[in-house]
């Protein structure tokens, strides 16, 4: 038989056909297996952990059929001790069952960090080190002394503290100062169009202190906060205005432009706008 002959005859069709049929269902039952093993396309969102107690985290794997893994804890504020800080994928990932998912949790006790020696150094100098030592500078005080604007104590809750001790991190420290033999005083600084943090700066490096703050009714949120900008102070900044050291400055808040000085009205609105372009 000729092989053209072959080719075409019916038991060479019958059994192209079997081996054709045997090799589709070899390719169909393996992408059949593939998906039952792989679990293709069942995804579920990753749900939102923050905040939870790891008995609320157990509990909400298992409706999700997921799993966890605590990878890192730290010492937040913010949080509850022994609950979720962060975790990894975000709220809303798609991930498959039973996907690890990665918590990082608020530690049960505080972190605690060295109080450094600043007694003796300047304000500037002491403000530095203390904030690298993840400590904050609290109020500030002055008594005369001939080492003006120099440290004289630290304390903390109105205790003296020393280089050996330990604090929670983020601790306030207040600070006593020299301010020389006789009453010197400071400039009022400048604080109009200036926000939160910038104008803390500047006070403290001013040797005096934030006696308070208030926001007006337009800051409506966390971010409101963050943008908003002073426009009223007390005492007033007048060029050579002098107050004495550590005297405590006011300051009111907000977003509405039209209450500030026509000087500075422009400066916040470009401000502003570029911060919304961001």
């Amino acid at each position: 038989m000729k092989f053209q002959d072959f080719l075409i005859s019916k038991v060479f069709l019958k059994n192209l056909s079997i081996a054709i049929l045997i090799a589709a269902g070899v390719i169909f039952g393996s992408l059949f297996f593939l998906q039952i093993y792989t679990h293709h396309g069942r995804v579920r969102q990753v749900p939102d952990f923050k905040g939870m107690s790891l008995e609320e985290v157990e509990k909400s794997v298992k409706r999700f059929k997921l799993q966890f893994v605590i990878i890192d804890s730290i010492y937040s504020q913010q949080v509850e001790r022994g609950h979720v800080v962060l975790q990894h994928p975000e709220p809303g990932f798609n991930v498959k069952k039973n996907r690890k998912i990665f918590l990082t949790i608020n530690a049960v006790k505080p972190e605690m960090v060295k109080v450094p020696n600043v007694v003796g150094l300047s304000l500037r100098q002491a403000r530095s080190l203390l904030q690298t030592s993840g400590l904050i500078i609290g109020q500030l005080s002055f008594v005369p002394d001939l080492a003006r604007n120099n440290v004289l104590k630290q304390k903390n809750n109105g205790v003296e503290i020393e280089e050996s001790d330990s604090l929670k991190k983020n601790a306030v420290i207040d600070l006593v100062l020299g301010k020389g033999l006789s009453n010197q005083k400071t400039p009022v600084p400048n604080l109009v169009s200036l926000n939160l943090e910038i104008a803390k700066q500047k006070i403290l490096r001013s040797s005096l202190n934030l006696g308070a703050y208030t926001f007006d009714k337009t800051i409506e949120n966390k971010e409101d906060s963050i943008t908003a900008f002073i426009w009223k102070q007390n005492p007033e900044y007048t060029k050579n205005y002098r107050i004495p050291l550590g005297s405590s400055v006011y300051i009111w808040l907000t977003v509405d432009s039209t209450k500030l000085p026509q000087t500075n009205t422009t400066t916040i609105e470009l401000e502003l706008d570029s911060r919304k372009m961001e």
